[in-house]
């Protein structure tokens, strides 16, 4: 390829055909043009014109020839709208050269092609002319083989650049924007659409594919069925030849087995008559061993009597001795405890006596101190502290009010807030019961079942479901799902308290249904599930009128709709809900209830929960019971709703209760920090008073003992008193030590005679000891004697009841059983020789009841095996053949798609890494062109493409940023610039693109006149030396263009007013 700028070769130019190019345009009632005609040049050619000249309509009026639509211009949303005003249509007429090696179908067109578009207000048609103007076709098709064959894309801006484009291209700044250009404008765009769409395809042909071998697969189960039923009829030959052998072994198992019965007798009466001597060895053992222990009982009985005598008299001793010990023993104690309580008593008296002596001393003493001055003193210090008593006092009974305030309004506080707290408990477990509701009905709303036994009946159905065959007739329940409420939801809380746990229940036909419905319900886990036997033939029963109870108010039967019969019949007979009356309140009820005494009646049920009857004379009305969501609605939304709203309002009301709580503890805490500090100035009052007082009993104290000292005759007595309590003393003293000796001898008995004990005792204790043995081997001997006796009876029992009587009865056994042998040996004889039964190898041990079991379910088996195959074995090979043949065929062909397929996915993995490794390609020869044009002002610059991030930066680096490394993105830049930068951008572009002819409409809008200048000159020498035709459109003066054999300039008329 030349460099841009370059003058093209004479070579180039005379190899050139210009195929493709545009010789001509007409337009007739196109947009402003009523008449118009404008021929081009093979190279450059510039329109030019003011603006409303209808330079633009040019393009468009080419865009629609080419198949464009009216909104792809960006000038119409119809095709309609180009027809101009006051005209009813408008044809676009073209004439494009068709010569040289790339001319299309030459031979039908000749050398120039003319597509002529005309547009009416209800259609617009396309035709296609040769060079001498005949119609060669109509068919979008021809135009779009055209349009493909020369490579024109009018919507690729490389192409065609309108306007509107032209101002969109120059001032987009978005990074997204420019790749969409460029992404579009190298044709990368309809590339990877195209390649995106063939994946699609090819994803489409592969299920395609795989629902074709799907269609096969009934086909391969048949012949894998049929396979296994060959295989089974083969089995079942192999059954019948297995059960004839199993005969013949069975006829010689009874010989065999009969053989064994002989030898096992044989063994038996063998260890049968080993048993005797071993039985009457162990009966003489037994017999020696009684008669020694006979003679050692004699001899042992003599022996223990004599002992016996001589520890009786040893014991009696021993008791008496132990018992005088005893005695002085407790006679010691008691002196003991005598001799204590005497000298505790004397103790006393010494201490009394010492108190008394300094109470003397102290009397003397004070008298010696008193003076009148003292009491003088003493007096005024009695009426201050009375004084300060008061004054206590009185602070301390107001604290004691203050604080006896103060603990009532605590005490107060503390009730409201238990009984906040209780409100707080009972809204929250009220909430709880709402949101339980909530969650219920919400559940019961997917799947209204649930809502007559919860989880345990979507178990029970799918057990039902299971066993269905095992039922008669399917059950019918729970009977809830199957009723609904006539008139609204008006009645559904009464009906539900009625009916009660009858909704829940099933119904069965008969006894046998009820079993198996009870075995489901605990493989399900529904324990108590009730089961209601009816006969479901039963039609729906017919009431009679009198049989109902004679009132205006509704039954439940008059409320309750069901399409099965039996349902209603069951609610009837059961629960007698046709003499079950409702009402709307508590007095409505009771007048029906009591005051009419209507026949037939059984109960009434209100709204408000209530229920009365009469049992005899006696009227009985249940309150209501806590209401719960009903079950019975046809829609559980209302209700959500309604407790939605309750549970909101609820959750309102704990919220309030709990800042009533908060203040309630702010206040309590305040009281009680009130409290503690009373408490504290109560406690300190109190301390204070108690000092006051005893300070003042200490002083009336002191006073009293000097008024008592001030008399001598206080003193008189007290010396007295003193004197007798020493005379007391001494004689108890001189008991005391009476009693001590008494004391001491009674000690000394009482060692002795614990001593003597002791040694009366370890003597007698050998005897009593050895008494004691041969009294205990004594008993041994006779329970030894007893134990032996016992055997010898055993074995003689033995002897006599077991080992003879079986040994005769195993010989009597062994008798038939020859007998036995003989019989069954002819038997088989007659079925088969033995050799034949020995050539199949060594005998298993089977026993005759192990085949006959074996052969019975061979027998059914093979029974069953021919009943399920009534075709041969031959007609099902014929049969298995034919399928294996017709299958083979398209297994054949789906599998040739299958590796077309992967094929055709191989290559196009292939054309997708081609097209990737293009696109690197491109994006670096963008970058040189781009740098290429921009030279021409002495700019270079970058531009970065991300692929994955769908964006492309231009980075610009101006003459003046030569010294510094500042590169500019072209928001940097001027107006002028920036349009040359974005117009190298677009020539970069045409420089990887190809097509016969380009156009652009007002590039150089937002140009000056410098900018102008260098991109018209880029545009011309680029535009000359591409080769292709090039139209530039502009509003601008064109004459700083060069003049040039290959440029062509028009002139457009200016617009009339």
């Amino acid at each position: 390829m030349a460099k841009p700028g370059a003058r093209p070769s004479a070579s180039f130019i005379k190899q050139r055909s210009g195929s493709g190019t545009i010789l001509r345009i007409k337009l007739e009632n196109f947009m402003c043009h009523s008449n118009l005609q404008i021929e081009f040049g093979e190279w450059v050619n510039f329109i030019t014109g003011q603006n409303g000249s209808g330079k633009s309509a040019i393009l468009t009026a080419l865009c629609v020839a080419f198949g464009c639509r009216a909104k792809g211009t960006q000038r119409a949303s119809t095709l309609k709208d180009f027809i101009k005003t006051g005209c009813s249509y408008a044809v676009v007429h073209v004439e494009m050269k068709n010569q040289g090696e790339d001319a299309f179908k030459p031979e039908v067109y000749g050398d120039v092609i003319i597509i002529e578009r005309r547009i009416t207000e209800s259609a617009s048609s396309t035709i296609l002319k040769d060079h001498e103007g005949k119609k060669v076709s109509s068919r979008k098709d021809e135009l779009r083989e055209l349009v493909e064959h020369y490579n024109i894309d009018v919507e690729n801006p490389c192409v065609v650049m309108s306007q509107d484009k032209s101002r969109e291209f120059l001032h987009s700044g978005n990074d997204k924007d420019k790749f969409k250009f460029f992404f579009k404008a190298t044709l990368l765009q309809q590339v990877n659409d195209l390649l995106q769409s063939i994946y699609e395809h090819l994803n489409s042909a592969t299920a395609i594919v795989d629902e074709m071998e799907e269609t096969i697969k009934p086909i391969e189960k048949e012949i894998n069925e049929l396979r296994g039923k060959i295989k089974n009829m083969e089995q079942v030959e192999e059954i019948a030849q297995k059960l004839q052998q199993l005969k013949k072994k069975l006829a010689w198992s009874w010989v065999y087995d009969v053989d064994r019965q002989l030898q096992e007798q044989t063994d038996k009466i063998v260890k049968l008559k080993e048993r005797i001597p071993t039985c009457q060895a162990k009966i003489d053992w037994e017999l020696g061993k009684v008669e020694s222990l006979r003679d050692r009982l004699t001899k042992k009985k003599a022996k223990v009597a004599c002992l016996m005598d001589e520890s009786t008299a040893m014991k009696r001793e021993i008791e008496t001795c132990h018992q005088s010990a005893k005695t002085a023993a407790r006679e010691k104690i008691a002196l003991e405890e005598e001799f204590n309580h005497k000298r505790n008593s004397v103790q006393k008296i010494k201490d009394r006596v010492r108190r008394l002596e300094r109470q003397v001393g102290d009397i003397n003493e004070q008298t010696m101190r008193n003076t009148q001055a003292e009491q003088s003193e003493t007096e005024e210090k009695l009426r201050y502290l009375e004084q300060e008593i008061e004054k206590a006092e009185t602070l301390l009974s107001r604290l004691k009010e203050e604080e006896n305030s103060l603990l009532e309004k605590a005490s107060a506080g503390r009730r409201e807030m238990e009984h906040i707290e209780d409100m707080i408990r009972d809204h929250q477990k009220r909430q709880n019961n709402i949101n339980s509701n909530i969650y219920d009905l919400k559940k019961h709303q997917t799947n209204k079942v649930t809502a007559f036994g919860g989880d345990r009946v979507i178990y029970l159905l799918q057990a039902i479901e299971r066993h269905h065959r095992r039922f008669k007739k399917p059950p019918i329940g729970p009977i809830g799902s199957h009723v609904t409420l006539i008139n609204g939801n008006k009645w559904a809380s009464a009906v539900e308290q009625a009916l009660g746990n009858m909704l829940n229940a099933f119904i069965v036909t008969d006894h046998k249904d009820s079993l198996t419905l009870r075995s489901c319900a605990n493989e399900a886990n529904y324990k108590n599930l009730r089961i209601i036997i009816y006969d479901f033939s039963r039609p729906r029963l017919n009431i009679p009128r009198h049989m109902i109870p004679q009132t205006e108010h509704p039954t439940i039967l008059s409320v309750l709709h069901s399409d099965n019969p039996t349902v209603l019949n069951v609610l009837v007979d059961v629960s007698n809900v046709e003499r079950q009356v409702l009402a709307e309140n508590y007095e409505v009820g009771k007048a029906v209830a009591f005051g009419q005494r209507l026949s037939n009646l059984k109960d009434v049920y209100t709204l408000d929960g209530y229920r009365m009857f009469f049992r005899g004379p006696v009227q009985t009305t249940l309150p209501p019971i806590p209401r719960k969501p009903t079950r019975l609605c046809a829609s559980f939304d209302d209700q959500i709703k309604d407790l939605e709203i309750e549970a909101s309002r609820g959750q309102n009301e704990i919220n309030q209760c709990m800042r009533r709580k908060r203040g309630a503890e702010e206040n309590l805490e305040e009281l009680e920090l009130k409290i503690r500090t009373l408490k504290k100035h109560r406690s300190q009052a109190e301390k204070v008073l108690t000092t006051k007082e005893f300070e003042m009993r200490d002083l009336k104290s002191t006073v009293a003992a000097e008024n008592e000292a001030s008399s001598s005759s206080s003193v008189n007595e007290l010396q007295l008193e003193i004197m007798k309590e020493r005379e007391e003393m001494e004689e108890k003293e001189a008991f005391l030590e009476k009693l001590q000796m008494c004391l001491k001898e009674a000690e000394l008995k009482a060692n002795k005679l614990n001593a003597s004990f002791e040694n009366l005792r370890e003597s007698a204790k050998g005897e009593i000891d050895a008494f004691e043995e041969a009294e205990n081997e004594l008993k041994k001997i006779e329970k030894d004697l007893q134990s032996a006796e016992a055997e010898k009876i055993h074995y003689e029992n033995i002897m006599k009841n077991k080992v003879l009587p079986d040994i005769n009865e195993a010989e009597a056994n062994y008798e038939e059983l020859k007998t036995k042998r003989k019989e069954s040996d002819q038997k088989a004889s007659e079925i088969c020789p033995e050799s034949e039964i020995l050539s199949l190898g060594p005998w298993d041990g089977s026993t005759p009841e192990q085949l006959s079991a074996q052969i019975n379910r061979m027998n059914q088996r093979l029974h069953r095996e021919n009943q399920q195959f009534s075709e041969s074995i031959d007609d099902l090979r014929m049969m298995y053949e034919k399928l294996e043949r017709k299958i083979a065929k398209k297994r054949k062909l789906y599998q040739g798609y299958r590796e077309k397929l992967m094929a055709c996915k191989t290559a196009l993995d292939s054309r997708w890494g081609k097209f990737q490794r293009n696109a690197s390609l491109l994006r670096r020869q963008l970058t040189w062109q781009f740098n290429s044009h921009l030279g021409k002002k002495g700019i270079s610059g970058h531009i970065k493409v991300s692929y994955e991030n769908k964006t492309l930066s231009i980075e610009v680096k101006m003459p003046q940023d030569a010294t510094s490394n500042a590169v500019r993105d072209t928001k940097g830049l001027s107006g002028g610039e920036r349009s040359f930068s974005t117009l190298c951008f677009a020539l970069a572009l045409h420089d990887m693109t190809e097509a016969p002819f380009r156009a652009m409409d007002e590039f150089d809008v937002f140009m000056d006149a410098v900018s102008r200048k260098i991109s018209l000159d880029a545009l011309v020498d680029f535009a000359i030396a591409h080769g292709a035709q090039w139209m530039f459109i502009t509003p601008h003066d064109i004459s700083m263009v060069k003049s040039h054999e290959r440029i062509k300039k028009q002139q457009m008329a200016a617009p009339r007013s």
